[in-house]
């Protein structure tokens, strides 16, 4: 409950207006400090640290890094780190099936890398930030090259010998590269 009181004037004064008045004065005077100093939340960030994150590459190739890998040495690196969930040739096993599929024909889509993906430097894109999924980015370059030709022999669209690299994967003719609907034709 509010009183009222006479000043020494003789005018009467609501207790509420002097709590309002007094409430905007602290609140102007809490706002202002931190607005002219700023929030301090997180800490600067380096170079190296935004390297670190800044790994996209494009459909083109830009933002492959050096290294290289084969089939064969693929063979051994997803026996260890993905043939756990993705199946010992890639037919899928807890997580998705990487070879084969159709998505085209009178039963339903089945997108795998071989049938669905339309360019290889994808394949590296997607390997490289989140695989395995138990440690994603844990992967060497070497690694991920070795892989991504490794699933792309799986497929049939490379030959045994065959080795990529910043050069030669992004020369790789994906089965549906054609088929792939483009929402941003402009980008790439």
């Amino acid at each position: 409950m509010f009183t009222f009181e006479t000043s020494a004037s003789g005018t009467l004064r609501s207790g509420k207006h002097a709590v309002i008045v007094a409430a905007v004065a602290l609140l102007a005077c809490v706002g202002a400090a931190p607005a002219a100093e700023g929030p301090h939340l997180g800490q600067p960030i380096s170079p190296a640290d935004v390297a670190a994150w800044d790994i996209s590459v494009g459909p083109d190739g830009v933002g492959l890094p050096p290294g290289s890998g084969t089939p064969a040495q693929g063979a051994v690196v997803y026996a260890q780190k993905c043939a756990a969930c993705h199946g010992d040739k890639g037919e899928g096993k807890t997580n998705a099936r990487l070879v084969g599929g159709e998505i085209t024909g009178p039963g339903p889509a089945v997108k795998t890398v071989g049938s669905y993906w339309p360019y290889a430097t994808m394949v590296f894109d997607f390997t490289r930030r989140a695989m395995p999924w138990t440690a994603p980015k844990s992967l060497t370059n070497d690694e991920v090259y070795a892989v991504t030709v490794h699933i792309l022999r799986l497929n049939g669209i490379i030959g045994d010998n065959d080795v990529m690299d910043a050069k030669t994967l992004p020369q790789v003719k994906m089965p549906n590269r054609d088929g792939f609907v483009n929402l941003f034709p402009n980008k790439y």
